[in-house]
């Protein structure tokens, strides 16, 4: 990138409060604000609220929020188109009076008929510029039956429009595939294509970082620019996010609205790195990323031509990463309301903070998400456990031999004085050899009657943890499950 336009760059998110920001919304944001952070220009928030009727409520917050949780912080904004409407308007009159658009009085009712007509010849479905050419008479006529009429451009009816994309390179468009789009529509509001060039124009923008789908409306951009005699910004289109099996991402491939990986437990800094991946990389094998290294190296030379793949595999692999990487009390700390949350309402709030400070170095190692915590450590908060004889047996001792196992085990634990995890280990590990069992298989009994659990943490530390009454009355309601096998 030429070295005169490293200190102007001035990039925008402009999201539509039509729904809560997913993957793609917020990886365009992410985009976005590593280029401004890494030319040190600025990132611009511009809230594109001009469809009124589909609007969500409470989508705005969701935006802000969003970015807000990933320290997306903003330099200018938010701004809302909203409140910019008289702009618009004098742009579309400017428009008007230069004969670069036309007033068109069609009706809804009358669109419709044309788009199904189209369907039926199989045409692509676009304005018949039935109102381009109408006379001061006709318009006269059509004024006086109260119709609003709308504002579309005049597109040109032959020629090409050409522009220089910074990701693809040199993209043409024939005018011909082009139509004659709507500016504004009838209750005032601007269309899309108005207010973002408009704002895009106003506000300095140099650079406009958006989704590939939005590069069939750049030719209609690059049209209304000339017409206003404004020079555009430079265009770069990102690439499409696909599901695993190269569908349009969705929810059946685990991508939904981004606080939503917040409530299961995602660390902001995993989503950073993951959602920097999806199209952009600092190398063929470099995975794991800091903030500050993914600033230091951003660059539009490294992103995709090419669709992203979106692999959940891949991001809980990486949230697993990212949380063995906190120091413990920094886990316990975050893992806290997620524990409060998911816990079964049985177990006594508040919760213990020194028995859960001992808890959470057994877990740290083997979470992927806080919201992981409380299924991998719910045996050390309830008291009575479900034992599966089938998980009992599953060492394949059988259950007389296993019944001896446990009754040779549970007396000598009941003379410990005391209880820790090298005097459990020291006192256990020799009763596999004396019962003639291999230490796995006897282990593995142990910790499914400890925990109910064929996997668990490391089985002393566990046992530490759990305390001696209640690891004996554990191993005295497995010793009574087996023996009810026995009996069958």
């Amino acid at each position: 990138m030429p070295e005169d336009i490293l200190t102007k760059v001035r990039v925008r998110f402009a999201p539509s409060p039509t729904g809560y920001p997913h993957l793609g919304n917020i990886r365009t944001a992410l985009f976005n604000w590593l280029f401004a952070r890494h030319y040190g220009g600025s990132f611009i928030l511009r809230i594109e609220d001009t469809d009124v009727a589909r609007r969500v409520e409470g989508a705005v917050e969701t935006i802000l929020e969003s970015l807000r949780w990933l320290r997306l912080d903003w330099d200018e904004g938010p701004y809302f188109q909203s409140q910019r409407l008289e702009i618009y308007r004098e742009i579309a009159d400017q428009l008007l009076k230069q004969e670069y658009a036309y007033l068109c009085y069609c009706s809804p009712q009358r669109l419709e008929s044309m788009r199904r007509e189209q369907m039926k010849q199989k045409q692509p479905p676009k304005y018949d510029r039935y109102c381009r050419e109408l006379t001061q008479k006709q318009k006269i006529e059509l004024e006086a039956t109260g119709i609003i009429p709308v504002v579309r451009f005049k597109t040109p009816l032959e020629g090409q429009t050409t522009f220089y994309d910074l990701i693809r390179g040199e993209v043409t468009f024939d005018n011909s595939v082009l139509d004659d789009f709507v500016l504004l529509k009838s209750d005032g509001y601007p269309t899309y294509h108005l207010a973002n060039i408009t704002d895009d124009h106003l506000m300095a923008i140099s650079h406009i970082l958006r989704a590939d789908e939005w590069l069939s409306s750049t030719p209609r951009h690059v049209l209304l620019y000339q017409a206003l005699g404004w020079n555009p910004p430079q265009f770069a289109h990102l690439p499409m996010i696909l599901g695993p099996d190269r569908a349009k991402l969705s929810k059946r491939h685990g991508a939904t609205a981004l606080l939503d990986y917040r409530e299961r437990g995602y660390l902001p800094e995993a989503m950073i790195n993951f959602l920097s991946l999806l199209g952009w990389s600092l190398d063929d094998r470099t995975e794991l990323l800091s903030r500050e290294e993914i600033i230091k190296h951003f660059s539009l030379e490294r992103i995709s031509k090419t669709a992203a793949i979106f692999n959940k595999e891949k991001l809980d692999w990486m949230s697993g990463v990212y949380l063995r990487r906190l120091a413990t009390e920094e886990f316990t700390k975050q893992a806290l309301p997620f524990l409060d949350r998911d816990l079964p309402a049985s177990v006594k709030r508040p919760l213990d903070l020194d028995y859960v400070g001992q808890i959470m170095p057994l877990i740290q190692e083997r979470a992927r998400t806080f919201a992981d915590v409380s299924e991998l450590n719910q045996f050390f908060f309830i008291d009575e456990l479900e034992y599966n004889a089938n998980l009992l047996l599953n060492a394949g001792l059988g259950a007389e031999v296993a019944i001896k196992a446990l009754q040779t085990v549970l007396p000598r634990l009941a003379l410990i004085k005391t209880w820790g995890a090298m005097v459990l280990e020291t006192l256990v590990r020799p009763m596999a050899e004396e019962l003639g069992l291999e230490t796995g298989k006897f282990f593995g009994l142990l910790r499914v009657a400890i925990t109910g659990r064929t996997a668990a943490p490391p089985l002393f530390q566990t046992m530490a943890v759990l305390g001696k009454r209640r690891c004996s009355r554990r191993l005295r309601a497995a010793l009574d499950k087996l023996f009810s096998i026995v009996g069958q």
